[in-house]
């Protein structure tokens, strides 16, 4: 079990036994053209005090009153596909191939392989898109 918490780690992506299978309860839709790929924006999490908590909850929902699913760390980086209000969808671990940097001609709730959910737009930088 340690080796396996290594990895996670070592992937950027840390997750409880819970929060492993969950799926956002509003989806991240990404695509909608087929001249652009489905999500463009490479981003990284950062500004997180590391003396605060020190992690970024990945949400449900674009909003606090959606359930916590998921943790991400400074330095993790990420796809950012979409957006409402202060809220990002993204997908993760940008490590993995998620399939969405290729072009989607047809919009929808992205379903895999990689993991999906919100997060407040303050701590996500836009490092390539």
């Amino acid at each position: 079990m340690r080796i396996v918490g290594t990895l996670l780690l070592a992937f950027g992506v840390l997750a409880t036994p819970a929060m492993a299978q969950t799926r956002p309860s509003v989806p991240v839709v990404v695509g909608g053209d087929a001249d652009l790929d489905a999500c463009a924006t490479l981003s990284q999490i950062r500004g997180l005090n590391p003396r605060g908590d020190g992690f970024l909850s990945v949400r449900s929902g674009p909003g606090t009153g959606h359930a916590e699913i998921d943790r991400l760390f400074n330095g993790n980086q990420v796809y950012s596909c979409a957006e409402r209000g202060d809220w990002i969808g993204i997908i993760y671990p940008f490590s993995r191939r998620c399939g969405v940097a290729t072009p989607w001609p047809a919009a929808r709730p992205y379903a895999g392989p990689c993991r999906s959910g919100w997060v407040h737009r303050r701590f996500v930088r836009e490092v390539a898109g």
